[in-house]
């Protein structure tokens, strides 16, 4: 039915770019989300699984498992090496006693034992999924489906593509993940998410006035407007698209990561195919995101 709860892992990097913060935000306000747990990854991922703490804390759901997974990505060493919302930790309660390097083993279990019930939401480099595929291959298959904040896709290899952080952080993992995703898997990647910014103004307005996780999330997110005076909701989009897919249009194919050849490492390669593996959004209508993401928020 439209209003049973979806069971979600997020894996995430949250503490770097400020919108993993909003997505894991909304997921915890999303009446229709059960957060079966939020893994982290890339470089001090403990300061990572401390910022995701903070959040869940403030509105009290210390229950929600986060999990520490791999620094390093599978071939080129630390990709992101420094956590900077960390900072804002000090003026927020969280848990500080993360076990190292067990996510992938924690996924792997917890999808097992729900088969055909969680649903991934990969919105950072691609390492623990990798790691995760490829250490038990059948995982896919046991997953209800697979979003994935990812990729530049730019239909049959026109000119003016580009790679996008989450694939060049560690392009192998992502070629795994890709390689091995479960039928349907679906990416939104940065040439459509970039269609949803909002300056710092209107955040510092919207975000105190939604309160709840927000708060310690627009804390974090002056860490980052010490750099820029915009936010682009990357991965609050891919998030709620699992909830409300038709805010994105969709387009079927295969999705290629490049590892060697004439083009960088990591970019993302889609053909279109109605019988393809993938699902790439194509379009977005922005008005109806934001509306629908602080609705959540509000509690409306």
């Amino acid at each position: 039915m439209a209003d049973e709860r979806i069971p979600v892992i997020l894996d995430t990097d949250i503490g770097s770019d400020i919108d993993d913060a909003v997505a894991l935000s909304y997921l915890l306000r999303q009446p229709r989300c059960e957060l079966v747990g939020v893994a982290c990854v890339s470089g001090q991922v403990a300061q990572r699984a401390r910022c995701a703490s903070a959040i869940c804390r403030t509105v009290g759901r210390d229950d929600v498992p986060i999990v520490c997974g791999s620094e390093p990505s599978l071939l080129r060493g630390v990709r992101q090496p420094h956590c900077p919302q960390a900072e804002a930790l000090e003026r927020w309660s969280h848990r500080a006693d993360f076990e190292p390097a067990g996510a992938v083993e924690w996924m792997r279990q917890t999808i097992r034992s729900r088969p055909g019930e969680i649903t991934l939401l990969s919105i950072g480099p691609m390492t623990n999924v990798g790691l995760l595929f490829a250490v038990d291959p059948e995982i896919p298959s046991l997953l209800a489906g697979y979003v994935a904040m990812a990729g530049k896709f730019v239909m049959d290899r026109a000119p003016g593509w580009l790679s996008e952080w989450n694939i060049i952080c560690d392009p192998e993992a992502a070629a795994i993940a890709y390689d091995n995703a479960p039928q349907g898997m679906r990416s939104i990647g940065l040439d459509v998410t970039m269609q949803c910014q909002m300056d710092a103004g209107e955040v510092r307005e919207r975000f105190t006035a939604a309160g709840g996780p927000l708060r310690p999330t627009l804390d974090m997110a002056e860490v980052w407007f010490r750099h820029t005076k915009l936010m682009t909701f990357h991965d609050p989009l891919a998030a709620a698209a699992i909830f409300e897919p038709d805010i994105c249009t969709w387009a079927k194919g295969n999705v290629k990561v490049e590892l060697r050849g004439e083009h960088t490492p990591g970019v993302t390669v889609f053909g279109g195919d109605e019988n393809g593996r993938h699902e790439v959004a194509v379009g977005v209508d922005s008005a109806r995101f934001f509306e629908h993401y602080f609705d959540v928020l509000s509690g409306g």
